[in-house]
């Protein structure tokens, strides 16, 4: 989950060599063809799982639907209220999302733990945002309409992330493996993304930094960051997953001071410091069982998805084929 912030918090600072080309076209090119770069890696996996993802058709749907919403929303987010406000807005607002959906749909408890470090970490992230980029000029001034209108995108674009992640978290608790899940959803996604970047993609071919650009993001922070978030979905839950990803925004500002140039003033380092504090409480802990056994005690919930909604009882948690049953031994009484 840390090394998938790190590669998303990259997309900003990525965004700005290529500043003739839309927030749309941006957000449809790396989720898009990054998507179905995802697809196409994990095509072994979805062909040996069928059943279980016809079985789950509904969930799949509902989780690519929130892949193909969430780059307009987020990078759209962006251009209207900028980059601090929609990058807060958008990021920091998924763990209380996440938790909420999980609470509606799995009867999941708020627990004090994660709270803590969800607040600590939004609360950082605000701080990291607004300390050094304050909005200037007219399409980002607060008291405008655009600023009102990136905020309601940037709390969709927080809505629709939370909402995948939960969903292919569901997938792969009800026995799908990470790769076929994650390959599943956000290739079908990627689909859905196709005419919006035919539409707003020509910007893209103006120049071969441009092309560079769109291919930069499509390979490292959305394929690649993918993998390895699928890869962590496996083993830890949804509020979770999206709390440890405000570190992208910590990341993000850095970047910004050591390649955009940009300054970061003392209240900005206090939020990042909060920031990466957050993450030794939202990260999951381990615990020993009987047999010598590790298994997962996350911040945010149990390791396992619980049943309803109409799914499948839960299996054994499966990352890329390789079944991973936190607990499985059976407990030795004493004689």
């Amino acid at each position: 989950m840390v090394a998938a912030s790190v590669l998303w918090g990259t997309t900003g600072t990525a965004a700005t060599f290529a500043p003739g080309v839309s927030p749309m076209a941006i957000g449809a090119v790396a989720m898009g063809a990054g998507g179905l770069l995802q697809a196409l890696c994990a095509a072994r996996q979805i062909a040996n799982q069928p059943g279980s993802l016809l079985l789950r058709w509904r969930l799949v749907l509902l989780g690519a639907a929130a892949v193909a919403v969430y780059p307009l929303a987020f990078y759209s987010s962006m251009h209207l209220s900028g980059v601090a406000v929609g990058t807060v807005v958008s990021i920091g607002s998924a763990p209380i999302a996440a938790a909420l959906i999980e609470r509606a749909a799995d009867k999941e408890p708020l627990r004090r733990r994660w709270t803590a470090g969800a607040l600590l970490g939004v609360g950082g992230a605000a701080t990291l945002s607004f300390a050094g980029h304050a909005p200037t000029g007219s399409e980002a001034d607060p008291g405008s309409w655009t600023t009102t209108a990136g905020v309601l995108m940037g709390l969709l674009a927080g809505a629709t992330y939370a909402l995948y992640s939960w969903a292919a978290h569901r997938l792969i608790g009800g026995g799908v493996t990470s790769r076929a899940a994650m390959g599943t959803v956000f290739g079908v996604g990627g689909l859905l993304l196709m005419p919006v970047l035919a539409v707003t993609g020509g910007p893209l071919l103006a120049s071969w930094t441009t092309v560079a650009v769109g291919a930069y993001m499509a390979v490292v922070p959305m394929f690649a960051g993918y993998l390895l978030f699928g890869w962590g979905l496996a083993r830890v839950g949804a509020s979770t997953a999206t709390g440890i990803s405000l570190l992208e925004t910590v990341v993000a500002a850095v970047l910004a001071v050591l390649v955009v140039g940009e300054r970061l003033p003392a209240a900005g380092w206090l939020g990042a410091g909060a920031v990466l504090a957050s993450l030794f409480i939202l990260a999951p802990r381990a615990r020993t069982v009987p047999g010598g056994q590790a298994t997962a005690a996350s911040a945010g919930r149990r390791p396992t998805v619980p049943s309803g909604g109409g799914l499948a009882p839960p299996a054994p948690v499966q990352a890329d084929g390789a079944q991973q049953e936190a607990g499985a031994q059976p407990q030795q009484q004493n004689s």
